[in-house]
């Protein structure tokens, strides 16, 4: 984001103008008036990538304006992060500055946050770590109270763990994730837990099974398998895969099975076109599936799976792209219309605009 545009004081203001644009991008569709789920306007965000901006024998941090964006910005303070970043980072910038293995062509910093209070570190170099480096990130580790990871070209030391474990509040229920440094999550918890419950909400009395593709860490899936009879979720990732097992087991979820194909596949293998290895454990003909719940990519929804998507009752769409959502709902307007909407502002101060619709099949 240009940093000139983080106000606090506009943030409102702002948040007004995204909904209004996101309004007139669905002018020709039938569209409900959105719910619009703000952020906190500070403190907001999980994740924090850094560059350790070598000077002067001293490093800081440092992010790169758009605007010009061959000009490190040095930073003292990220009023973005959360609170715990933004109180860990001069802490860890003394205690490196204080060993020089630690410092040594340092090249990023990347935090790793959650709601619940824990906390991973990974120190990125460009040069090969050596057990030097390793007894001297053990301490600042033992020092900070956190997890650390270093990286290098072809070397990740991971000294305790590579994940941080998190708790969401949904619909009076608390559910915990697991979550790998390096796998995608979502970055502004406290629009993720509004994600989750509106999700909830249009999904309460749909009943029937639930196809979910893309499912990544399972974010989605543990909070809504309650709510159907069965649950078959796909996602491509190994890593997200095994966090999605993981936080399926740790909240009880045991009604959910996941297959790692990408949304192509399954498309086909409910047609009958293609029969899959990964799927032999899986009999899809015990599946009376009422909903499709989808989180794509930014580019969203390929032919193949819109086809899909147009024999669903219900279709639960999350987008991080209006203008891809917008076109998907164009192809299925022959079949299904828009029921509910709405707005997370998950990333403020920027035009990025994450948005849910609730589509329902038109009637005969």
């Amino acid at each position: 984001m240009p940093f000139s545009t983080l106000d606090p004081n506009r943030y409102t203001t702002q948040l007004a103008e995204k909904k209004s644009a996101f309004q007139a991008l669905f002018a020709a569709l039938t569209l409900p008036e959105p719910a619009v789920f703000a952020s906190a306007s500070t403190h907001y965000r999980l994740r924090a990538e850094f560059r350790a901006w070598q000077h002067d024998g001293v490093w800081d941090y440092a992010m790169f304006d758009p605007e010009n964006p061959r000009q490190p910005v040095l930073l003292t303070e990220f009023p973005v992060a959360d609170a715990a970043i933004c109180a860990l980072m001069p802490r860890l910038r003394a205690a490196t500055l204080q060993s020089p293995r630690l410092c040594q062509r340092l090249y990023g910093v990347e935090f790793l946050a959650t709601l619940r209070g824990d906390m991973l570190v990974t120190l990125i170099y460009r040069r090969p770590l050596d057990t030097e480096w390793e007894d001297a990130a053990r301490q600042l580790a033992e020092t900070l109270g956190i997890a650390l990871i270093g990286r290098s070209r072809g070397q990740k030391i991971v000294l305790q763990r590579d994940w941080v474990e998190e708790s969401l509040h949904v619909a009076g229920e608390t559910l915990h994730y697991r979550q790998y440094e390096g796998a995608f999550s979502q970055p502004n918890g406290g629009v993720n837990q509004h994600m989750l419950t509106w999700a909830r909400t249009q999904a309460q009395n749909l009943g029937g099974d639930l196809l979910e593709l893309y499912c990544g860490n399972g974010n989605f899936t543990v909070a809504l398998a309650p709510l159907f009879g069965q649950v078959l979720a796909t996602e491509m990732s190994k890593i997200s895969v095994a966090a999605a097992e993981h936080n399926l087991t740790e909240n009880q979820r045991h009604n959910v099975a996941i297959a790692r194909l990408a949304s192509e596949e399954i498309s086909a293998a409910l047609q009958g076109v293609r029969t899959f290895r990964r799927l032999r454990d899986i009999d899809l003909t015990r599946y009376r599936f009422s909903t499709l719940f989808v989180d794509p990519p930014r580019s969203g929804l390929d032919p193949a799976t819109l086809a899909l998507a147009a024999g669903f009752p219900n279709i639960l769409y999350i987008s991080c792209n209006p203008h891809t959502l917008r076109d998907n709902v164009e192809a299925l307007a022959a079949s299904h219309h828009i029921a509910a909407s709405a707005l997370f502002d998950q990333f403020p101060y920027t035009p990025h605009l994450e948005c849910g619709l609730l589509l329902k099949k038109n009637s005969p």
